[in-house]
């Protein structure tokens, strides 16, 4: 009997081993916890253009949206942990979510982190309506208005509802969020004037801010950004030392062989890598993580750092979930 189940147990192991050897063998699929059009899908999409040449096989784009991105992180979660789907996120869905929603799932616990992507400083937009023109000038009317600004989120705990909360905690001003299912669809509103702004990520808003389409105000991070200098950081522009980047990653379920973490790894590094990819994403306004910094461990280690900060700050709050 012994000998039958060390027979057994070997199989498996080398079963194991040869999968990961030969993976992969079919397409693999990156969930996306957010809308198409958004600027989760846009990053995941020229990503996944590029990590197909490297891995040999394509590599689709799911979105499953819902709950801040929760429901797409959970789908996840609970896969298969063979390195064929692949959860693509950020601080909201891989850290503030677990401050808000009642999960069925641990964020650490029941994901491997495969690689730190490139970060997304915040931006605070409105429609053009609205008769500020400066940082001063938008904080003096959101303060004069006698019921709060209507501002546009991708749900509870997503990017923008925590850059959100940051930002009425450097004002001391109230404002009343409206979630969407991304902010792809918040845009749409924005442009549309339905709603009043959005702390956005760059990417998403930079478009429109260049066809004139909304009202920039500022960069929220210490330096301009590249593809748009003209617009001031927010301690140029009177509100010192509020600062926010969104960085995202990806993860596997927990147990994926560690050979097939490195397989992914690697192609998402030599996707950051390639110059065509990099003019893509610094064009939207995006910040390549520093090389030390696209490691498994490195990402682990900052997705729980970023727990510490963020949990107190969110619960703080008090954030209810409908």
């Amino acid at each position: 009997m012994r000998k039958l189940v060390l027979t057994v147990l070997a199989t498996l192991a080398l079963g194991g081993l040869a999968s990961a050897q030969n993976f992969p063998s079919r397409p693999v699929t990156i969930i996306v916890p957010f809308s198409a059009g958004g600027p989760s899908d846009a990053m995941a999409r020229i990503l996944a253009e590029r990590m197909k040449v490297s891995l040999g096989e394509t590599v689709l784009v799911e979105n499953v949206t819902g709950a801040g991105g929760s429901i797409g992180v959970g789908r996840a979660a609970k896969s298969p942990p063979d390195g064929y789907t692949v959860s693509f996120g950020h601080l909201g869905t891989h850290v503030a979510n677990g401050a808000i929603y009642k999960l069925g799932y641990d964020l650490v616990e029941d994901l491997d982190p495969v690689a730190l992507l490139p970060s997304n400083p915040m931006i605070i937009v409105s429609k053009n309506a609205v008769p500020a023109k400066t940082l001063k000038e938008l904080l003096d009317w959101l303060k004069s208005r006698p019921s709060p600004a209507t501002a546009g989120t991708a749900g509870a705990g997503s990017g923008s509802h925590v850059a959100g909360l940051a930002f009425e905690a450097a004002t001391g001003i109230k404002l009343q969020y409206v979630p969407y299912r991304g902010t792809g669809p918040a845009m749409n509103d924005l442009v549309a004037g339905q709603i009043d702004m959005i702390v956005d990520q760059t990417s998403n808003s930079i478009q429109q801010v260049r066809a004139g389409t909304i009202r920039a105000y500022a960069i929220v991070d210490n330096k301009r950004v590249d593809s748009a200098p003209d617009i001031p950081t927010t301690d140029e522009a009177g509100l010192p030392g509020f600062h926010m980047t969104l960085w995202s990653g990806m993860w596997v379920p927990k147990g994926t062989p560690k050979d097939v973490i490195a397989k992914l790894n690697a192609a998402a590094v030599e996707a950051l890598n390639d110059p065509a990819v990099r003019k893509q994403l610094e064009n939207l306004g995006l910040q390549m993580p520093p090389k030390d910094k696209q490691t498994p461990a490195a990402l682990g280690a900052w997705q729980k750092a970023e727990i510490a900060k963020w949990w107190p700050i969110i619960k703080a709050a008090n954030v209810k979930v409908d």
